[in-house]
């Protein structure tokens, strides 16, 4: 097998035994980084043949210990925020294909546990295009400005049915079934990290060629719904951005860089 560069996006929420916000908080007592640590060793060790990179993406960035990587040589890690193009930081047209870990679904969604869309917060929720989004496709779309590929996906069933009418090729390992916004049902461990291990070699056992690049049709209209009027009085202020009514604004261009941007903008704002 030839060596094949990779880009994972990491986040904790979508992650099995993760259902409470005090599980995926550094400063809790109960926060459970060995969770993702044992998960991303499962992935890890079927990668050591290819060339890594993983952008620690939730919260501050701050949850992958550096320590991993002496076990894992070839992988690269992005760490800390605020940076530039938080969740995506580090992607260009290098990579062979995306990973996505731990990703949860959109806002809104019901009976999925924590789900939000970039700011649990202050963000309401945000169309592109007419369509509700998650981070997943935002996130998609971005690497796909790149010609990179979403290959895989690690998340709860409720984002495995989101997906499902925009991606035809991608493998999606389901960590638990979310059952409300903060309770799930969890498979056993040991099980789940032989999905992962089973389905991270299927995905390396395909082209490039044979995933699918995701894109939003031109021009890309984002309309972001904010948690209250006061963060839209903030954020109209922003350039090309249009205020809809008392808690929308609209942002619209043909480059979907400037969308992507506009929103980290909004969420750094408003945060």
């Amino acid at each position: 097998m030839s060596n094949i560069k990779i880009y994972i996006s990491f986040d904790f929420e979508g992650l099995g035994g993760i259902s409470q916000w005090d599980d995926v908080t550094k400063d809790n007592k109960d926060y459970k980084q060995k969770y993702a640590v044992i998960q991303l060793n499962a992935l890890f060790e079927q990668l050591r043949d290819h060339e890594v990179v993983v952008s620690d993406s939730h919260d501050k960035g701050n949850n992958i210990p550096w320590e991993i990587t002496n076990d894992y040589p070839n992988v690269k890690l992005i760490s800390g925020g605020i940076r530039k193009y938080y969740m995506m930081s580090g992607i260009d047209e290098s990579f062979d294909r995306m990973i996505f870990f731990g990703y949860h679904s959109g806002v809104g969604e019901i009976y999925s546990t924590m789900d939000h869309t970039y700011s649990s917060s202050s963000i309401h929720n945000i169309w592109i295009n007419g369509k509700e989004m998650s981070e997943t496709l935002i996130n998609a779309a971005y690497g796909g400005i790149f010609n990179v590929p979403l290959a895989m996906v690690v998340g709860d069933d409720k984002l495995k049915m989101q997906l499902a009418p925009y991606f035809n090729k991608i493998y999606f390992i389901e960590t638990k079934k979310s059952l409300g916004r903060y309770a799930a049902q969890f498979k056993p461990m040991k099980i789940l990290l032989e999905e992962i291990s089973s389905t991270t070699k299927l995905m390396l056992s395909k082209d490039k060629e044979y995933f699918e690049v995701f894109r939003f049709g031109k021009p890309v209209e984002m309309v972001v719904e904010l948690s209250d009027t006061s963060k839209a009085d903030m954020v109209e202020s922003m350039p090309l951005v249009e205020r809809i009514d008392g808690r929308k604004v609209k942002l619209v261009s043909d480059d979907y860089k400037t969308i992507f941007e506009g929103l980290l903008a909004i969420t750094y704002i408003c945060s």
